[in-house]
């Protein structure tokens, strides 16, 4: 498998915590701009942001949850030279479920939507990381 079939899911990732961090900066900004919220009753990291603020900053937030343990999988697969097709193909399945989850987050928020995509997420995920751990030391 190449490197770049194997990192083109990671930078994928990468791309959208960026945008999300654009997304809860120009929210924020907003907010500000708009006099929804002073900046000083958000000075210290208070949760006193308008509901679209919050939802943009959790969704930014929870990229570096899950997300740490792919990049961290991607790195070993790349440094060990396990990759493969399987690997590949559920990487893109896991940053796919990360890109639903986080448009349900900065949209609607249905909760059901966004557990349902998150926990989907967390067992691909699990797969990757046994299926390497499996591979790795029974090779």
């Amino acid at each position: 498998m190449s490197l770049q079939m194997v990192l083109l899911p990671l930078f994928v990732q990468v791309a959208l915590t960026l945008g999300l961090m654009i997304l809860m900066a120009t929210r924020r900004a907003q907010a500000i701009r708009n006099k929804q919220v002073r900046a000083e009753d958000v000075s210290l990291r208070e949760p006193n942001w308008p509901p679209r603020a919050l939802q943009a900053a959790y969704a930014y937030g929870n990229q570096f949850e899950l997300p740490v343990l792919f990049y961290v999988l991607t790195i070993l697969v790349v440094i060990t030279q396990k990759a493969d097709l399987v690997f590949v193909l559920l990487a893109w399945v896991f940053v796919v479920l990360r890109i639903l989850q986080a448009w349900v987050y900065v949209t609607g928020n249905n909760i059901r939507y966004r557990g349902a995509y998150f926990a989907a997420g967390a067992v691909v995920l699990t797969i990757m990381w046994v299926s390497f751990a499996r591979h790795f030391l029974l090779a």
